[in-house]
Formats: structure tokens, sequence, C-alpha cells
């Protein structure tokens, strides 16, 4: 029997070893260790060892869930043991039954017994973080094939999904320009464009509107479909001098997240550090810099869904070695004494030679302590996101609404239908009513949306329905304030300008739930069109209308004052052949009314031109540029862009309006220097653009200003009009990332189509205050006079804001140059303030022979 026994397990070892040897190392794909010193994968390697891995063993599973920007698959990588990947549709289903958390607490307690944890990873999101992209190969290879006991109880225990790279696109730019400039003086440096086609840096700030694809492929995943316990999300770099960061976050937490959330953090947090302790990893520093306010991160998000987000920042984000003289090290490190003393650096670094392995290496024990958590309490993390998903069902808490209702009637109705798209991506639940009914003694017609409180990502709802309250943070008594991690106010309806209440009191109605992504409600097309159609510009999709009624070739005119049939700023298209079948089709897809009109309206209205328009690109690569471009492209508006040269040099004529994004002046103006970039892409616009920009609008062209970049107008063009918050102290004047009240003059044509009231998308932006005696200088929208805070944090807003202008329009010549106080355009949040970039380039559009219609 002995002997028996010794044989089984002689051949258990060898079966083991097999499995081991034949899955493939990333090395052997890659040509280089991963982490070797000058050495970067590119995407297609990565996909060629994806492959050979799904490829060698049952334990390891992969699927496309989406393609990128540039159009790059997305891979999901699933591992665990062969039994377990033979049910993996019953894990999800498990996983999907707690988090939503509409069973019996018998039915969880055994669901979180028999399931198991749901553990995700991720890599690539910030690219020219170029660590975590190529070690996710490693760490899958490792969880599929290692054979400790550790590893064994993991795969039983522990689903782990891996997305390797979340940003594609961005890994083969980075790549590509590391291996260019590997030798050069500029090997250190990032590439010159944004490392996402639109947004950069920014794809970690759209998470709860999700408008890139990326975005969505992966939101799609964690909270419509696989619902994971613990979110890992790996970044790069820690404080200087600093191996790692790691949990717990700095205060404040943002009070709707369950506090299983919060203290689930720290415990995940507190075990990384343990480990990398046990490991004689020294380095680890907590407690800094993030914190667990902000909604709209690949980590923070997941805490409105009752899922623990884990960010971790590790050193070294390039292949080129770095030398720490140990004889240079600071008294700090990230704010914390680096002498052993401090409870969040326990275990300093002491200097030395920081190699790419080392990144690697940290962020596979740092992943490993996760997925050893989990396996060793998966009923637990099981059990309590089902736990937390029912205390936001029955508002255990108290004071959560009822329901969030989105009436029929709106000012913009298709944003009220892309915010309802919003919120069902990210999971929410979503109900149509399918009669008029009754809620808070109002009345609300049948289609109106219902946002039923009583769901499991009530949180997710709550924060993203309601207006933020950030509380008051000093970096000490007395002192400045302690700025915020990202933004401090971000309330949707505020921010897009849709209407919608929150009832307390329980309410009755008939209705549907919503399945599927909705489309905009059909329009109407009505009345005799022998001249044309008239339709209005209140709502965004009018813009696209235009453009693409332009594009095939009609003319459309803006009407500048009210008639019997439409307000100003309404739009006119002339009749000819095959309207009647182009308004019908832009009528359905649109949601748009068009009103036809069988004679020549009276009053005075500009017909437009062919719209085009280019945009400024910096070779210093700006995510608001990135934004801005993405936001025309979605309104279908024929555009180019304008480095250097082109303006410098170019036809700029054929410009309807040219977009100046938010940027820092002496970067539009100077660019990099040479001793940083190649010299072809160094320098700004300089004196040579300035003249140029001049004479375009001089000669009857637009420029348009966003933010920062109004600065540049006003120093190079020397308008009249001053920034009266430039100078002011933190102490004096702080307005983070908050949504402040706006009151807009809606008989400018600027204005048309808006209502009196909106919300800037104020991020330590600017107020304006025209010189006296200025002539041809006209405010288009200015701050409110008090009760400016709508949502998020504001200080000294009442004393430096208030009655200021957040929007003019300066006269050039025959041209214009309209400035923004602040970024109409913000990440594509801000749809309440599209509509003045529009009316902006309406006026640059129009043919310069006014004439006066007269009724025939």
């Amino acid at each position: 029997m002995n002997r028996s026994i010794k044989l089984l397990f002689a051949l258990l070892l060898l079966t083991a070893f097999s499995l081991s040897a034949q899955i493939p190392h990333p090395r052997d794909t890659y040509g280089h260790e991963v982490g070797a010193d000058y050495k970067l994968a590119d995407y297609d390697q990565m996909l060629a060892y994806y492959d050979k891995l799904a490829a060698s063993t049952d334990r390891v599973q992969m699927i496309d869930i989406g393609k990128s920007v540039m159009g790059r698959p997305m891979k999901l990588v699933f591992i665990s043991s062969e039994d377990n990947m033979k049910q993996l549709d019953k894990w999800r289903e498990i996983s999907e039954k707690l988090s939503r958390a509409e069973i019996t607490e018998e039915e969880a307690r055994k669901m979180a017994k028999d399931g198991k944890a749901i553990v995700w990873f991720d890599g690539g999101m910030h690219a020219t973080e170029r660590a975590h992209a190529q070690m996710t190969s490693e760490l899958m290879w490792k969880v599929a094939s290692e054979e400790s006991d550790e590893m064994r109880k993991i795969r039983d225990n522990v689903i782990t999904l891996v997305v390797p790279v979340i940003n594609p696109d961005g890994v083969d730019i980075v790549v590509d320009w590391y291996r260019k400039t590997l030798g050069t003086p500029y090997e250190s440096s990032g590439p010159p464009v944004l490392y996402q086609k639109y947004v950069g840096h920014d794809n970690n700030r759209d998470w709860f509107m999700n408008n890139m694809p990326e975005t969505k492929a992966v939101t799609n995943v964690l909270y419509n479909q696989w619902y994971p316990q613990i979110v890992h999300n790996h970044h790069q770099t820690a404080p200087r001098w600093a191996m790692i960061f790691l949990p717990p976050f700095r205060s404040p937490v943002n009070p709707k997240i369950h506090p299983g959330i919060t203290t689930g953090v720290n415990l995940v947090g507190t075990a990384m550090a343990n480990r990398f302790a046990m490991e004689k990893k020294p380095g680890v520093i907590s407690g800094t810099a993030f914190s667990m306010f902000w909604n709209g991160g690949m980590r923070t998000t997941p805490y409105y869904h009752n899922q623990i987000g884990i960010l971790t920042e590790t050193a070294q984000p390039t292949p080129s070695p770095t030398m720490y003289d140990p004889k240079r090290k600071p008294a700090n490190v990230g704010g914390k004494p680096s002498n052993g003393t401090e409870i969040f650096y326990p275990y300093p670094y002491e200097g030395g030679e920081m190699k790419f392995r080392h990144a690697v290496e940290y962020m596979i024990t740092a992943s490993m302590a996760v997925l050893d958590l989990a396996a060793d309490k998966k009923d637990e993390f099981l059990y309590n996101i089902y736990s937390m998903g029912r205390d936001a069902i029955t508002d255990s808490r108290g004071g959560g609404a009822f329901a969030y209702v989105i009436p029929t009637e709106q000012w913009n109705p298709s944003e009220a239908i892309n915010l309802t798209n919003v919120l069902m991506q990210g999971g929410v639940e979503a109900h149509r009513a399918t009669a008029d009914f009754t809620a808070n003694g109002k009345t609300y017609k049948a289609g109106s949306i219902i946002l039923y409180g009583a769901q499991a990502f009530r949180p997710y709802l709550a924060d993203l329905m309601e207006k933020q309250d950030y509380p008051d943070q000093f970096l000490f008594p007395g002192g400045p304030p302690q700025p915020p991690y990202d933004l401090a106010g971000w309330t949707l309806p505020i921010q897009m300008g849709v209407q919608s209440d929150r009832i307390v009191e329980s309410f009755q109605a008939s209705t549907n739930k919503i399945t599927e992504k909705l489309s905009f409600d059909p329009g109407s097309v009505e009345g005799n069109g022998r001249y044309g159609y008239v339709f209005s510009n209140q709502d965004n999709q009018s813009t696209t209308a235009v453009n693409r009624l332009q594009e095939a070739g009609y003319e459309v005119s803006v009407m500048m004052s009210d008639t019997d049939n439409a307000k100003a700023g309404s739009l006119l298209v002339r009749n000819k052949r095959g309207l009647s079948t182009k308004v019908s089709e832009l009528s359905a897809e649109l949601g748009l009314n068009f009103s036809g009109v069988a004679r020549n309206p009276a009053g005075e209205r500009k017909e437009l031109n062919k719209i085009k328009i280019g945009i400024y690109k910096s070779w210093q690569a700006n995510m608001d540029e990135g934004w801005s471009r993405w936001m025309f492209e979605q309104f279908d508006f024929d555009l180019d862009t304008l480095h250097n040269a082109d303006i410098q040099s170019g036809d700029l004529s054929k410009y309807s309006a040219i977009i100046m994004p938010s940027q820092n002046p002496r970067s539009i103006m100077n660019g990099h220097s040479k001793n940083r970039m190649p010299e072809h892409l160094t320098g700004g616009l300089g004196g040579e653009g300035v003249a140029a920009l001049d004479a375009y609008s001089k000669a009857g062209g637009t420029l348009i200003f966003f933010d920062a970049a109004s600065d540049f107008a006003i120093q190079q063009f020397k308008l009249p009009v001053k920034n009266v918050t430039a100078g002011l102290k933190p102490t004096d004047f702080f307005v983070p990332g908050s949504l402040i009240r706006m009151n807009v003059d809606t008989n400018n044509r600027l204005a048309f189509g808006m209502q009196p009231e909106v919300a800037a998308s104020f991020n330590r932006s600017r107020a304006f205050k025209i010189d006296d005696g200025a002539v041809g200088v006209t405010e288009v929208a200015k701050y409110a006079s008090d009760d400016l805070l709508m949502s998020g944090w504001a200080l000294g807003e009442e004393k430096y804001l208030a009655n200021t202008s957040s929007m003019v329009n300066v006269e050039n010549g025959s041209g214009n140059m309209v400035l923004f106080a602040f970024r109409p355009q913000f990440r594509g949040q801000p749809r309440g303030t599209y509509k003045m970039i529009f009316n902006a380039i309406y006026m640059g559009a129009e043919k310069r022979k006014t004439s006066l219609s007269k009724k025939r």
C-alpha cells in the first residue's frame, strides 16, 4: 500500500510538471524576459503570446470583448482550474445573482459557499506606464502554470479575469516611440501624440460616461456580465523614492460608498503590504495622494457597484534603468518620513539601481496578494457583495430616493435619452412608464424614465443623479486647500441639461423594464414643405442634422429672430429634390421635429456656407484637443487637424471656425524645447502663427478659445478683457472640478437655443471682466450673482466669480474671437453647454452678405 501511494504521488507530480512544461513562457515569444532592460514587446507580439497560452492548457480561455478606437482587438482571459473552466457560465451566474442581490439570504449563503471568487486584473491603460502591459503576460503564465500549494488553492477557489491590455493602441504608440528614441537624448520622453486617439491619460476618467469604446467594453464585463468582487487596476508610478503605492487611501471617502467597501479596500491593501514585507521588498507606501471620493476612474467606479477597487502605482515606468543614489535619500517620501517611523511607510527604499524588472516583480507580488486573499476568503467576499447589494435595495442607511424620474418633456430630449443610456451602460436598471402617472403631486406622461432606488447599484445611481458636497479639506489648519483627487462635482443631469426629479415618497406606475440601449424617440415631419423645413436648435442633435444636410447639398440658414413658426436660432433648410425623404430620415433617427413652410418666412436669417472647422493640435499632446476632436466627430463635423505649420503658412480661409482647445499659453506659443524632442517636433505657434490667426480673424474668420487658451488670446491679441482669477491664492479662491451656476443671455446669437441657467464645468478655470469703455466686446454668459456652487467644492466663489463673465465675444476686424472661461466640452460630459460652441461655429460659417427675407 505504501509503495502504491508513493507511485500515485509520483505520477501526480509528473502530470503537474508535464502540464507546467507545456504552457509557454512569454520569453519564448518575446525573445527576452518580461521586464528586461531596454526591451518592450508590442501588441502583435502580445496577441501571439495570448493565443499560444490559451491553446496550451484547459486552465485558460480567451475571448474578444470589443475593439479599441483604432480597431485593435481587446482580449479578456479567464484562468482557473480545469474543472472550474468547464463551468464558467455557472460561476458567472452565481456572481451576477449575488451582486444584483435579488435572492434570499439563504440562497445567498449557499451560493457564496458554492461559488468562486471573481477577481479582475488589467494592464496597459496608461501606455507610458510601460510595465503593466508587459507584466500581465507573465502574471497569466504564473497563475496558469505554477504548481505550488498556494497557486492550486487559487485556481480551485478563484476565477481570475485579466484584460492584459486595456489600451492596445497606446501600447503600440509608446513601444514604437521608445524603440525609435532608444539611445537618443529623447529616450525617456513620451510620444508627441495622445496615447489613446482621443483622450490619452483621460482614458481613466471616462468610467461613468463610457464615451470611449475601450471603456464601454470593459464596463460591460464589470457591471453587466461578470460582477467581480475585487478589481485591481495596475498603474505607474509611485512617489519618487518609493517602489509602490497601494491602499489604504487618504480621506475623504464618498459617503454613498458602502463602508464595507472602504474597509474591504483597507483589508486588501494591508494584505498586499504584508506580503511585500515578508518577501523583503521595501518601498511600499500608502495613505497619500489618492482618495475614495471621486466617481469615474477604473478603480473608483467599482466602489459604487459594491466592488473592491484596488489601485497600485509602481515605480520605474521605463525599461531604461534609473539610479537612486543612496546618499541622496530624502527625509520625506510622498509626504511621509523615510526613516521607518511612518506607519504607512514602515520599510523604506534605500536606493540603488532601479530596473524595469523590479516593477514587473512588484506588480506580480501585489497581484498574488490579492489572489491569495480572495482564495482564503472567497465565501466572505461573495456574501459581502450580496449583503451590500441588499443594503442598497432596502436603503438600510436611510435617506435614499424612492426613484428618480426623467420626464418626457425636456429642453434637449436627446440628452435625456443619452443620460438613460449612460446609466444603463453602468449596470443601472431603468424602466419606462407605459401610462401617465403621478408622483409627489406631479403628473408625468407615458414614456417618462423611472430609475427606482431599490437596486443593488443604488450608490452609483444616486451619486450620478444627485449633487456632490465635497468636504472642506486643508493641508494644515489655516493652510491651502488639499486638492481633491480629480473632480469634486460631476452630477450628470446638471451637466447634461436634463430635467430630473428626485422622488422620496413611493408611488405607483405602470412600467416596462428597459432591456436594450434606447434610440432617440422619433420626431415628426409636418406641414407643407414647398419652400423648406424649419427645425429647432434646442436639441444638440440639430447640429448633426445641419452637418448631414449640408453634406447632402442642401442650403441651411439660421433664423435670427422669432417668427410665428419658430424661435430665434431655429434652422431653415431650403427645399430641393429629395429633401422630404431626407428630413424624414433625420427625424426618425435623431428625434427632431421638422415643420414645413410653404413660403419664404419673414425675418432676418443667415445662410451658412458649408461648415468646415479646424482644431489646433500642439506637439505637446493635449487631452482637451482630443476630447474636442471626439466631440465634434460625434456631430459629423467636417474637421481638419491644424499643426503649427498649418496655421503659420496654410490657407485658413476655408475654415468656418478654428478651435483652440484649453492649453497653457506658453505651450501654445513655444511648444517643446529642442532638448526635449527631435527638432521637427519642437516649437509652438510663435509670432508667425499669432499673426496668421489674427489675419484670419480680421478677414472674417471665427476663433474659439477654451479655458486656458483664452489667456493666450488675451495676451497675444491684447484683447480688452481680463482674467480676474489670475494670480489669486488658493487660500482665497479655489474651485477644483465643480459645477458652477451660469446665467446665459439667450437673446445673444451665440446663446440661441440655450436654457437661461446652465452649469459651467469649472476646473480651476477662469472668469472675465471686460475693460471699461471696451468697444466690440459682448458678454454672452456670466457666472450667477449668488448660490454659484451647483455641485462639488468652492472657496471664494461669491467674492471672485459672482457676476463675472464666463463667455465673451470680441469683434476683430470682420471676424470674431469667442472666449470661454471654462471648458464647455470637458471630457464629453457637459452636454448642456455644447450649443454655445455650435452657435459660434455657425457665426463663422455665415455668408457675409446679409439678406432680409420678405413674404411673397
